[in-house]
C-alpha cells in the first residue's frame, strides 16, 4: 500500500517530481482541496536575455542617462553588486507574514538565500554570490525588477 500525503499518493508526487525535472523548474505547487504541495526541484539557471538591435534613428536619450547613471552608481557603490538574474518581481521574504532573508546591517555567505524573485508565477530563490554584511538594499519589496538590475550592495 503507497503511502498518502494529503491527498497526494505517492505516485502522483514522483510523477510531479519528473516533470519538475524534465522542465527544469525551480518549483511546482499544486493545491487539493485544503491540500497543497510544493515540490522544488534543482535551481534553474536563468535563460540568456534575448536582445533586438534598435534601428539608429529609435535610440532616445534616456539609455545614454541611464548608462551614466549606473556608471556613476558603480562609482558611489563600494562593495560587491548583487544583480537579478531575471525579470521579475523582488520579495525580501518568503512570505508577507514572514521576516525579510536580509536586512541592511546582516552578515551573508555564498549560498545564503537572500531575496525571492517572482517570474512567471514561479518563486525563484536568489543565493548569495558572495560573503559579507549587506550595505544597501537598492529595491522595494514588490518592486519590479529587470534582468541584470542592481538589487544590493554586499561588503
Amino acid at each position: 500500500m503507497e503511502k498518502i500525503y494529503g491527498q497526494f499518493d505517492l505516485e502522483t508526487i514522483e510523477k510531479l517530481a519528473d516533470i519538475i525535472n524534465k522542465k527544469e523548474l525551480s518549483e511546482l505547487t499544486i493545491s487539493s482541496g485544503d491540500n497543497t504541495i510544493t515540490l522544488k526541484g534543482k535551481k534553474c539557471v536563468p535563460p540568456m536575455p534575448v536582445v533586438a538591435a534598435a534601428p539608429a534613428q529609435a535610440q532616445f536619450p534616456v539609455e545614454s542617462t541611464l548608462a551614466e547613471s549606473e556608471a556613476s552608481m558603480a562609482e558611489e557603490v563600494s562593495g560587491k553588486i548583487v544583480k537579478s538574474p531575471i525579470v521579475g518581481t523582488f520579495y525580501s521574504a518568503p512570505s508577507p507574514d514572514k521576516p525579510p532573508f536580509v536586512k541592511t546591517g546582516d552578515e551573508v555567505k555564498k549560498g545564503d538565500v537572500i531575496m525571492i524573485i517572482e517570474s512567471m508565477k514561479l518563486m525563484n530563490e536568489i543565493q548569495s554570490e558572495f560573503d559579507g554584511t549587506v550595505e544597501q538594499i537598492l529595491v522595494s519589496d514588490g518592486q519590479a525588477v529587470e534582468y541584470d538590475q542592481p538589487i544590493m550592495v554586499i561588503k
